[in-house]
């Protein structure tokens, strides 16, 4: 009998995987700026706000959205000097065999399975792109132990359904095993310069201009390649004033509702992810009085704010599209005034 459990791990729940998933290594590794960092400061460091929009006819909802790069999680360690690289394979065996020796060398290691597959969550959608961290296993009672940023403490997954959800084929796209070993460095680079690259390359992301990460696996959906950063939001703003004409009851009720689900639900840390940027931002200036950062963080505030109130607004019983349209049409210009700060902010 093999049994592996690193002791002590030092998890707590979080808004969004994989800042969370990050925030725990960074802290398990004994790294940080005065002391382990937030789970904003961590999701500001990958550099990853973004948006991105997807039309898909035919399917329902027939829309798709996102507030994030596809690799924030590669972009995130190879700023901050951690080794690493996503590991995939079509083979069980040699996937578990990445985990396993991670483990047996006393290191915890994060990766992707499909929420629809891990059993102590209760969702209906998939997503195959969800981080979770092994930190323990044991061959005798066939089970691993998992902590994840929806759950307190650690989770005992049977191995065969751990493997299942870590090879699905479900939304949006086969995670094949995908591991990320880590090698942490002795000490994480300054903060300023750091946060304001990280800046840099999420107003980069908002302009159209970087749109392929240090991973390279931006979404394709059976929309096409969707639309990208500020135009991507003006877009799915029109498009929301166009819905009450364009879909059936029942089919607006459901677009409506996706709405709450994409910008609050999915694991975004709430407003699209635009409140975790905001903490980012706060958590920057208060560590080091940089008062552009201030500004910034100002600016998202109000950003999140609104993508929060749409939300609500497409959620009541009994919705207003006149007042859902009227505050859509309020994002772009929050979204240019926060990213006009944050451009600031990088300098």
């Amino acid at each position: 009998m093999t049994r592996v459990l690193i002791e002590d791990y030092p998890h707590r729940r979080a808004g969004h995987c994989g800042s969370g998933a990050l925030r725990d290594l960074i802290d398990w590794a004994g790294s940080g700026w005065d002391g382990p960092p937030s789970e904003a400061l961590v999701f500001g460091m990958g550099g990853g706000l973004g948006f991105q929009y997807f039309q898909i006819p035919g399917l329902m909802p027939p829309i798709y959205f996102v507030g994030r790069t596809a690799d924030m999680e590669l972009d995130l360690c190879a700023r901050l000097g951690i080794e690493t690289e996503r590991k995939q394979t079509d083979d069980a065996e040699l996937g578990w065999s990445w985990v396993a020796d991670e483990l047996d060398a006393g290191r915890p290691v994060m990766v992707w399975a499909d929420i629809l597959e891990l059993p102590y969550l209760r969702v209906r959608l998939s997503n195959t792109r969800h981080d979770i961290v092994v930190i323990g296993y044991d061959t005798d009672a066939d089970i691993a132990y998992v902590v994840d940023n929806d759950r307190d403490g650690f989770q005992a997954v049977p191995l065969p359904v751990l493997a299942k959800a870590r090879n699905s084929s479900g939304f949006p796209d086969r995670n094949r095993h995908a591991t990320y070993p880590m090698r942490f460095p002795d000490r994480l680079p300054d903060l300023l310069p750091v946060a304001r690259d990280a800046a840099a390359a999420a107003v980069a992301n908002l302009h159209g201009t970087d749109q392929v990460s240090a991973g390279g696996s931006e979404l394709h959906l059976p929309g096409g390649s969707g639309i990208f950063g500020l135009a991507g939001v003006e877009r799915f703003c029109g498009d929301i004033a166009r819905w009450p004409v364009e879909l059936d009851p029942n089919d607006l009720m459901i677009a409506l509702h996706s709405i709450r689900v994409f910008v609050e639900k999915a694991g975004t840390g709430g407003g699209l992810f635009r409140r975790l940027q905001a903490g980012f931002c706060h958590e920057v200036a208060e560590l080091t009085g940089d008062l552009a950062f201030r500004a910034a963080a100002d600016a998202y505030d109000t950003c999140a704010q609104t993508w929060s109130r749409l939300a609500a607004l497409a959620t009541t019983e009994t919705p207003d599209h006149g007042e859902i349209a009227l505050c859509a049409a309020k994002l772009p210009a929050a979204e240019h005034r926060a990213v006009d700060a944050l451009a600031a902010a990088a300098g």
